[in-house]
This record gives C-alpha cells, structure tokens and sequence, in this order.
C-alpha cells in the first residue's frame, strides 16, 4: 500500500497514452505553421520542417522510455540528471522547467485559448500598450480581455487538478479524444467538402528563394513547439501503474499519432490555401489575423467555419495546458523532496494525495508570463531553454550505462548509439541557432536560469549546515 506522503500510481496505460497525445498536440499545430511559411518561404519546406521536427522528437521519446523505464519516479528528467550529471545539473534543469519552461508552456496554452476564443466571441479590449526595444527588436506588450482570458483559464484547470490524479487523468482521456476527433473532422472536411482546393497550392511562390539552413531552423524550432510535451508524460512516472511496460509503449506510440496528425493537417492546409494565406495568418507578424486552421476550415464551412473549429481549437488548448498543469507540477514537487527547493512544495494534500502547493505557485506564475509576452514570444523562449536540457538528458543514456551497467532496463532504446546521438547532435545545433536568430529570446532563458543558482547554493549549505548538526 502506498503511504500518505506518497504519490498514487493511479494512471493506467490509457491515462499515460492519453497524456503524450493530450499534451503535445495543443496549439501549435492551429498556429505555427505561419510563421514558419515566413521563414522558409515555400509549402514544401515547411512540411519537410514538420516531418524532421516529429523524426527528432520521436529520438527522444525513444531514448526517453529506456530512461523513465529504468527511473519511474515523480520528476522525470529531473530525476535522470541527478543520477548521471549530478545535483547541480539536475537542480538548474527543474529550476528552468519551473520558471522558465513549464510555466511559459502554461502561459502561450493559455494565451492560445484566448486567441481562439476572440474568434468566437470578440476580445478585442485593450486597456494598455506599450512598445519598446530590446536587444535591438522591437516589441509590442498589451494588455486586455486576451490576457484577462488566459489568466482565467490557466487558473481554473491548476484549480481542477487539485483534485485527484486519477480525476485528472480521466479529464485528460475525455479532452485528448474530443480534440483528435475534431482534427478528425477537419483533416477530412478539407480533403472531401473543401471548394477552390487544389494540389497546385503546394508549388513553391515563383518569388521564393531557399533561405538558408538557419531559416529551416528557425522553421523546425517553431514546429518542434508543436511537438513539445513529448517529455511531459516521465514526469509524472510516480504515479503510473506498471511503469517499466506502460511508459515507453505510452511515448511510442503516442508519438507516432502525434507525427500523423500534423503531417496530415499540415498538408490539408496547403491543399485548402494559397502559401500567401497561410503566410499571413495569426502570428506576430499578424496579430489581428485569423488562426492558419481558421482560414482553412472556412473552405468547406463558410463563414460560420472559423468560428465552429475554434470550439476545436480550445478543446485542444485545454486538453494540453491540462497535461501541461498536471505533468510539470511534479518536477518542483521531486526538488522539494530533495531538500533543494521550497519545503512546502514538497508536501501533498491530505485528501487528494497531490502536491497542491506545487500547482498554485505554478498556476501563479504562469499566470504573470501569460501577461508578459505574445504566442510566439513565450514559445520561443521556452523551447530554447528545453532544448538545452532536452540535449542533455538524451546524452544521459551514454552516461548510465557507462556507469550503470548493470542496473535493470525494462526497456531499451531502439537504434542506439545512433537514434540518441543524432538527436544530441541536432540540438545542439538548434541550440545554436536559436540563440543567433532569436537573441531576446534565448538571452531571456539564460537570465531566468542563471537566476536558480544562487537559491541552489543557498539550499546546498542548508542541507550541508543539517547534515552536520546531525553529527554533534
């Protein structure tokens, strides 16, 4: 029986299947595919970025099973960098994820449900703006109903997730099969009912140029967003039954549906739209446009479709930015137990067996980056960020079982070494690129992470100053 100041491993397969699925697919695949027609300017080549965007992150999934199968604990990659890289490492990894990367994944789910929700009912209320430049860019910070929103949202579900995990894993299932149902519907009433289509639509502009490697990068970083959450699911591996045989099948197979659905949505959009349409859709460039997936649906549903699909749309939001609340949580959560964060956040409620402290102070500071930046801002800066530790955590699998040997691997990652080292060597190089073509971006992340360290050395001399009293 599991003790009152232990996690319930109360997530079947279907529950851990569902969360991969759920929490990938949110908004990006409704959104990004603008500002990567931007970037690489051809149709071709942004569905090219999407099939190497899913190839790499399904490395990951596979290097990540053998990893979750081996450590099936509450913090996921937190827990793995402990083990190979140390304290330190692990520390700064579940600081970042708490302050820089969950929380602005929360944040860009929430203001993703705001921007399809101004579809439907008009948000437009602005009550203050300003522009200002930074690092030589220009940026533009509102606030109004779109924030009000998503703040809301952001709110509510880090309210429902206080809950039980299986209430929360069941809200999960019923979100993850109304959202691919209704990416169902789409995918098929583009192909089938759609007028003015044509396959012609995907023929590179005659104006267009190859942009360069670093363009087909900053592509592939906008759809690796659409792919995030990939990594969600080990976080909550305490809480799984039958973790060594449930969370690798649950991050293969969840990923593989995952690569289908937005190659295939992704390719309906071109089949529905001019590249210039799909160009100048919702982003940053376009912020008073329609949603790519918007646009598309108007093909077959007229006027009324823009505003039928965004139901969809925030559906999918939801269902994400759940998994999101749930998953993430549960890294400040496995620092707290390590005496190397918050002491309060470690603790788990009575009734419910959650750490109900861990998703306030979460769902609080998600709710500040909702307000501090725009979709594509929040994305940016959050991906950058992950990739780091995405990079280091897959390069972990070399390290255990140089040290590790023979410490028992339920399941083993397919094609090692190469599956692993290739997806080590192409973050790197995203890595790299991002920090060159997104400066404000990155340079943000690397400020919030270097933030940690001074409360680690605090925590460390803590546990050191314990530890020794003990000896007295």
């Amino acid at each position: 029986m599991t003790q009152p100041h232990q996690l319930v491993r109360a997530l079947s397969v279907v529950d851990a299947s569902a969360l991969v699925v759920g929490t990938v697919i949110g908004t990006g695949v409704f959104l990004k595919a603008a500002p990567m027609a931007q970037a690489v300017g051809s149709p071709m080549w942004v569905l090219a970025a999407w099939v190497a965007a899913g190839l790499l992150s399904l490395a990951g999934a596979l290097t990540y099973a053998e990893l979750s199968s081996m450590m099936p604990e509450a913090g996921g990659e937190y827990v793995y960098l402990r083990k190979s890289y140390g304290e330190t490492t692990a520390f700064v990894f579940g600081w970042q994820r708490f302050i820089v990367a969950g929380s602005a994944s929360i944040a860009s789910l929430g203001v993703g449900f705001s921007i399809f929700l101004s579809t439907v009912i008009p948000l437009e209320s602005v009550w203050i703006e300003s522009n200002f430049e930074l690092l030589g860019e220009s940026i533009r910070w509102q606030f109004g109903m779109k924030q009000v929103v998503a703040v809301s949202v952001i709110l509510l579900l880090t309210g429902m997730n206080c809950f039980s995990v299986a209430f929360g894993g069941r809200l999960h299932v019923i979100l993850t099969l109304l959202k691919v149902s209704g990416i169902a519907f789409l995918i098929f009433g583009i192909f089938v009912f759609s007028q003015g289509t044509t396959w012609s639509n995907l023929a590179t502009p005659s104006q267009a140029q190859w942009n360069g490697l670093s363009a087909f990068g900053t592509a592939m970083l906008a759809a690796l967003w659409g792919y995030d959450g990939w990594n969600n699911m080990p976080m909550a591996a305490g809480e799984v039954r039958d973790p060594g045989r449930n969370i690798p099948r649950a991050l293969i197979l969840g990923m593989l549906a995952v690569m289908a659905i937005y190659c295939s949505l992704n390719l309906a959009y071109f089949y529905a739209l001019p590249f210039e349409q799909v160009a100048t859709s919702n982003s940053t460039a376009y912020r008073d446009a329609l949603p790519v997936a918007a646009r598309a649906s108007q093909t077959f549903l007229g006027d009324y479709g823009s505003k039928i699909v965004a139901i969809v749309f925030m559906v999918s939001a939801l269902g994400a930015l759940n998994g999101s609340i749930l998953s993430n949580a549960r890294v400040p959560f496995a620092m707290a137990r390590d005496k190397l964060f918050f002491r309060r956040m470690g603790l788990l409620s009575k009734s419910t067996r959650v750490p109900v402290v861990c998703l306030f102070v979460q769902g609080f500071w998600a709710s500040i980056l909702a307000l501090s930046g725009t979709f594509d801002q929040l994305t940016d800066c959050l991906l950058f960020a992950s990739w780091i530790f995405y990079a280091l955590v897959t390069s972990s699998v070399f390290v255990l079982r140089r040290k590790f040997p023979d410490m028992e691997r339920p399941h083993r990652t397919w094609g090692y070494p190469l599956v692993p080292l290739t997806f080590v060597l192409v973050a790197a190089w995203l890595i790299v690129n991002t920090l060159f073509s997104k400066p404000v971006e990155s340079v943000a992340g690397l400020i919030l992470m270097a933030i940690g360290l001074p409360l680690y050395w605090f925590y460390r001399r803590q546990n050191y100053l314990e530890r020794k009293s003990l000896y007295q």
